[in-house]
């Protein structure tokens, strides 16, 4: 390996939302809680996106930017050669991240009143973009089968009325780590197209998916996808630059493109992050190579996981990511409620997952953790689980 993920990087007092947020978060104050919840990674960038930002840094000046056309022409390229989807720039626009992207996209397609499907367990910020809106949040529960998850087609087509004008899918999904196969897709794509539905695309971990499985842009499967699709990328999770506030929407068809950059103008959030510019520029450019490497030291902490649960505690059980580093526990097997989990995982185990409820219906008794994280990081939070939970089963007794 050229890149040294086991390298452990402190990352407490650098204002991390990770790793100094707790208290705000979970309301405890103590340092010794590892964090595993928030979805970024403990690994340093690729070298050649640090660069770029020092050497614009040492320039000294960091005026209104423009975006250049190597800018437009990277991310063309990235999409071409890691999704075979051939982009235009005329179908690019930037917004400051996925999740505001998300509720400019909702400001741009729908009216107040009007209904939003989505389909949880699934990222909990969908829930409040189409709420904060005074949008109408619809629920079309994914299925749960032998520990695989895929969508519920027959409760969707039940779930459209004449106020129905979007479906937010999560592709690929969080927290459950599906990846959608093309059919799935396909089938997803035609029941909106027949009830006239707009799908926006939240794709932000399209570039983290394992050897067995293929991302597939749900607009890149046919021109008619392509015209009801708003898709919504970044380098953010891939190459973990989050704080940069830098995501793209791809919007082939030119009207939504237009009412989209309407509301960007409206919102006055056009001009862009410097810093964030240049580091997708170089990620898109230069940090292939890097990705490949995070990816079998990703799929190498999901295989430690696995082997580690089912050795010394089976009682949680792994629901088996085709993608992204998160990563979907299922603890019913011990008994407790909602809250009694979180804090027993909290306060007991001094390990910070995301509480499943928080991901909407289905989300009971499951708990999100990230494996982004050093091998030696993650195996101490998995030791701390189980010390926990024996002595939960020994009444307190560890």
């Amino acid at each position: 390996m050229k890149y040294d993920f086991d390298r452990f990087v402190d990352r407490h007092n650098t204002a991390s939302a990770k790793w100094d947020g707790i208290q705000n978060v979970f309301g405890v104050n103590e340092d010794d809680i590892i964090p595993m919840w928030v979805a970024d990674m403990d690994f340093l960038s690729p070298p050649e996106v640090i660069k770029a930002i020092e050497k614009r840094a040492k320039h000294g000046i960091f005026g209104y930017s423009l975006r250049p056309n190597s800018f437009y022409n990277a991310v063309i390229d990235w999409m071409k050669k890691r999704h075979d989807w051939e982009i235009k720039k005329e179908w690019i626009t930037v917004t400051p991240g996925v999740v505001s992207g998300l509720s400019m996209a909702i400001l741009s397609y729908t009216h107040p009143g009007d209904e939003v499907i989505v389909q949880p367990p699934v990222y909990f910020p969908f829930f409040t973009v189409v709420k904060n809106n005074e949008r109408r949040l619809v629920y079309n529960p994914l299925k749960l089968e032998n520990g695989h998850y895929s969508m519920d087609f027959e409760d969707l087509k039940s779930k459209f009325t004449p106020r129905t004008k979007m479906l937010i899918l999560c592709s690929p999904q969080n927290p459950t780590g599906r990846v959608w196969s093309r059919n799935e897709l396909k089938k997803l794509g035609e029941i909106c197209l027949e009830h006239n539905t707009l799908i926006i695309s939240d794709e932000i971990h399209s570039d983290l998916v394992y050897k067995k499985s293929k991302h597939i842009p749900i607009a890149s499967i046919s021109d008619e996808f392509a015209q009801n699709t708003v898709t919504f990328i970044a380098p953010s999770k891939t190459f973990n630059v989050a704080g940069l506030s830098t995501s793209i929407a791809i919007i082939p068809n030119s009207k939504l493109f237009n009412s989209f950059s309407r509301i960007i103008e409206k919102l006055e959030v056009g001009l862009g992050n410097i810093f964030g510019t240049v580091a997708t520029e170089a990620a898109y450019k230069y940090g292939e190579e890097w990705l490949e490497e995070v990816l079998i030291y990703l799929e190498g902490n999901l295989k430690f996981l696995k082997a580690f649960l089912e050795e010394k505690l089976p009682q949680v059980k792994v629901i088996e990511p085709e993608g992204t580093y998160l990563v979907w526990l299922d603890f019913r097997e011990l008994g407790l409620n909602e809250h009694s989990l979180r804090d027993f995982l909290l306060k007991v185990a001094k390990v910070a997952l995301i509480n499943g409820a928080t991901f909407g219906p289905g989300g009971e008794g499951f708990q999100r953790i990230n494996i982004a994280t050093p091998r030696s990081v993650l195996r101490k939070a998995l030791e701390r689980i189980e010390k926990a939970v024996k002595k939960l089963k020994t009444g307190g007794k560890a």
